[in-house]
């Protein structure tokens, strides 16, 4: 058969097979492989039925079906076998033909990937792909980058199948070279993370402080997806309330309390580490699942400590109210976090990163969507040098409404005995952000003490050579080499 396809997709799962049927949908030519083939028999006689996506029995038999140069997608679990792909696809693709990895692997990753693929002479891409399995299906949030030769190349492709928003625009633009992709999928998952966390501590102030059932709640996050927390997050934790099990109650009071989580988040809270860039928010959503997994722990701790009775007292629709004002605070903390994170990343990495245009890519299709990300789209088209969300005036004035209901929730909480990591990390980095002066001063001292770690006075110019002080008088006056964090 002669070279037809415009595509291939390796990896047949979920995602892989819903993929193909929208780049299908779209009018693309798609080769579907897998490494048990029998699956390839399976897909085309059940989910591809009528389509015109073609089947291949081996790489060879994929790489005689595709035009040049020649596409190849993996949708492979992130890790070793991707790199096992790549090798083997080395032996059978020319010059000049691209690979993509559209699986959540680790940035580091994809920057090897592209400098060993680009040496055999070949073109690389990582992508991150978000929405899940409808996602995939309907149209996801894409976030490519690798060689930059590749682009035009898969650009028709991606920007077809991906997300729109309101003006058609797709929700996919090239990001930037090697790894660039995939770190702002990952930071993306990062603030996913955090903002699933956000959303469990409203509903558990209001379950256990207010005492609200969950057709409750589903009216309260009915409410707030009609305004300014009108998002992805949102739509399904209202649908979520409002489901019932077999028996008619509540399915969501019936799911063990012990989250999972696959690494993206870990990786975010890695990399801010390495950076030194505060991701508070996104750290305590991923400590906050770890807490979550020590159940038998947790079951008898209860038994042994006691603390204040959950119960808080008053105008419950008022209180309601101060919820959803912490929670978007919140939220636009942890979005300035992880863009902070990007920024930092981008300077390291020599990135050139478009950061409205990440916003808009996030606008629709993926896990995070939702209008809060035009507001941050507006604030980058404002002002494309902007070094902090929390310093655009929009957002200025969102945090400026909502820091009395902020900081009542906080304490409510604190006072109540209900943890609210997210919320209070929040809210203790506005307040250190906001700090001209910080007791970090003292921190210094303290290092200068013990390790002759050295200090700055304020009153040194900034060139000035840092000073080391005999303590107790005992010391002597060599002082330790300087390093940072």
């Amino acid at each position: 058969m002669d070279a037809q396809a415009d595509i291939a997709v390796i990896g047949l799962a979920v995602m892989g097979q819903n993929l193909i049927l929208n780049m299908n949908d779209h009018g693309f030519t798609v080769v579907a492989f897998n490494r048990t083939v029998s699956k390839v028999d399976d897909f085309l006689a059940r989910e591809a039925k009528g389509t015109r996506v073609l089947g291949a029995h081996s790489l060879e038999e994929m790489v005689r079906l595709l035009k040049r140069p020649r596409r190849v997608m993996l949708m492979v679990k992130a890790g070793a076998a991707v790199d096992e792909f790549i090798e083997t696809l080395l032996g059978v693709l020319e010059p000049g033909d691209i690979i993509m990895d559209g699986g959540n692997s680790l940035f580091e990753d994809t920057i090897r990937r592209t400098r060993h693929v680009e040496s055999k002479g070949l073109l690389y891409i990582g992508t991150g792909v978000s929405g899940g399995e409808e996602g995939a299906r309907r149209g996801p949030s894409i976030m490519p980058g690798g060689s930059p030769a590749a682009w035009p190349h898969v650009q028709p492709i991606f920007q077809a199948v991906a997300a729109k928003v309101a003006d058609g625009t797709p929700c996919c633009d090239w990001v930037g070279e090697n790894g660039a992709g995939h770190y702002v999928k990952m930071v993306h998952n990062g603030i996913e993370y955090g903002d699933m966390q956000l959303i469990c501590e409203a509903y558990h102030l209001m379950r256990d402080g207010l005492d609200m059932t969950a057709d409750d709640m589903h009216a309260v996050f009915a409410e707030w997806n009609l305004g300014e927390l009108d998002s992805y997050l949102i739509e399904i934790t209202r649908d979520i309330l409002a489901f019932r099990d077999t028996d008619g109650q509540p399915l969501v009071d019936k799911i063990l309390d012990t989250a999972g989580q696959k690494g993206t988040g870990k990786w975010t809270v890695i990399s801010s580490q390495d950076l030194g860039i505060p991701i508070t928010l996104i750290a305590e959503a991923v400590y906050a699942r770890c807490v979550s997994a020590m159940k038998a722990e947790r079951v008898a701790a209860a038994r042994v400590f006691k603390g204040p009775a959950p119960r808080i007292a008053g105008d419950r629709q008022a209180f309601v109210g101060d919820i959803r004002r912490a929670l978007y605070a919140s939220k636009i903390v942890s979005y300035a976090q992880g863009y902070m994170l990007m920024r930092a990343a981008a300077q390291q990495h020599q990135w050139n990163l478009n950061y409205g245009g990440i916003a808009l890519m996030w606008r629709g299709g993926c896990i995070i969507r939702s209008a809060f990300l035009g507001e941050i789209k507006k604030a980058f088209d404002r002002n494309p040098q902007l070094t902090n969300l929390l310093l655009d005036p929009f957002f200025k004035k969102a945090i400026r409404s909502c820091q009395r209901s902020w900081r009542k929730v906080v304490s409510t909480a604190v006072r109540k005995g209900i943890p609210v990591p997210a919320f209070s990390t929040a809210l203790a980095f506005y307040d250190g952000f906001r700090s001209e002066r910080l007791p970090a001063n003292l921190l210094q001292a303290q290092r200068d003490y013990f390790g002759a770690h050295t200090y700055r006075r304020i009153d040194d110019p900034p060139d000035a050579t840092p000073h080391h002080t005999n303590w107790t008088g005992r010391g002597g006056t060599t002082a330790s080499s300087t390093y940072t964090v």
